[in-house]
């Protein structure tokens, strides 16, 4: 994997680059859209690619181990292959799961225990076999195996988790360098960054982390309840930290408005699952503002939903229309709302990079933060 940064903002942190990998280029800063079992919900693989212009979606170890299982990625040549989407994919290890699953695991050394969320059989997740597992699923980026910590958190359990951590990194590291891929091509591993919000853990875990010379790298543990301007601190005090010449990747965030401010503190990458979530339940992310399209404000616009014409670039539906969809319980109405949220993100990440090469992206990040925030 190659990373090279073609522009810099003089104002901020942020900066425009590409990242090479063996199934294709991708244009950062970007948003990969979640595709948590295999497939972005509720959106066809053709639409990813030439209704949103995705560059790159998520999988997640977690689910894809459970389900299909690895029998049958091993047998289909990857997780390309098995869902026919050719360009990259990153998997999450695992580690959130860790956290939002809590009940259903306890944390050892060795690594984490869990039952099954689909039928109560028992699991054991190591650092090894998640990189093991990662292989088989075959995406050209995966993640190290980690502690997401809740919010808020007492500093100790903090402090030990991220210790634990920090061991299940070196143990991944060394599993992963002992291994080859399985499919002819090539896989990067990236290390993240956790501390909860305590700044001297954060510091703490950066610095290690960046002491690995990894690929790239990853900063966890945030938009899991702290307040943005919390997580806005954490990610400019890591991002000054991580190796400048490595992409960085702040997981699970967030509103069109947590991106703008990631990347201004200099991120690169970026996915969650707002997009989609929102669209299936009627809300709508536009480039003046949000919509839910359940309002009987609607019921008679016939215009565009989106005012500039600037997410849903194919296929204009309009308000009025969307709006009839969602109250008849169509199905096509989330297929709809969530193709035209990630296409209005892809639109967001594409427009700040090319404002970062022409210099103009701090002056247009204060104009869209305004309007973002707005609820039509």
């Amino acid at each position: 994997m190659k990373f090279t940064i073609i522009a810099n903002d003089s104002k901020s942190s942020a900066r425009a680059g590409t990242i090479q990998t063996d199934h294709g280029a991708i244009e950062t800063p970007i948003f990969m859209p979640v595709g948590t079992a295999g497939t972005v919900k509720a959106v066809h693989i053709r639409d990813l690619k030439e209704d949103s212009k995705a560059q790159i979606i998520l999988g997640n170890t977690y689910h894809l181990y459970l389900r299909p299982g690895l029998d049958v990625l091993r047998a289909a040549g990857g997780l390309h292959k098995f869902n026919g989407w050719d360009k990259p994919i990153l998997t999450d290890s695992g580690g959130y799961q860790v956290y939002s699953l809590s009940a259903q695991r306890k944390l050892k050394e060795e690594g984490a225990h869990f039952r099954s969320h689909i039928d109560g059989s028992k699991h054991l997740f190591t650092p090894e076999s998640v990189m093991e597992i990662q292989r088989t699923i075959g995406a050209d980026i995966v993640m190290a195996f980690d502690e997401c910590t809740p919010y808020p958190c007492e500093y100790d359990y903090a402090a030990n988790s991220l210790e634990l951590t920090h061991r299940w990194l070196d143990r991944c590291i060394s599993h992963f360098g002992a291994t080859e891929p399985k499919y002819g091509y090539n896989q990067a591993l990236f290390p993240i960054v956790q501390g909860s919000t305590f700044i001297n853990l954060r510091k703490k875990s950066a610095e290690f982390i960046a002491s690995k010379n990894a690929e790239g790298n990853a900063i966890g543990g945030l938009s899991v309840g702290e307040p943005h301007e919390m997580m806005y601190q954490m990610t400019e005090l890591v991002c000054g930290i991580l190796p400048k010449d490595k992409p960085r990747y702040l997981m699970g965030v967030g509103t069109p408005v947590n991106i703008l401010e990631g990347i201004a503190s200099g991120i690169d990458m970026f996915d969650c699952v707002m997009p989609t979530r929102n669209g299936r339940n009627g809300m709508l992310f536009t480039s003046e503002g949000t919509l839910n399209m359940k309002n009987e404000k609607w019921k008679d616009d016939f215009s565009p939903i989106d005012i500039n014409g600037n997410s849903f670039v194919d296929s204009q539906y309009s308000k009025a229309y969307l709006r009839h969809l969602f109250i008849s319980g169509e199905y096509l109405a989330p297929m709809i709302a969530s193709l035209h949220n990630l296409a209005f993100y892809l639109w967001l990440v594409n427009t700040a990079r090319q404002k970062i090469a022409d210099g103009s992206f701090s002056a247009w990040k204060d104009v869209m933060v305004k309007k973002l925030e707005t609820k039509l």
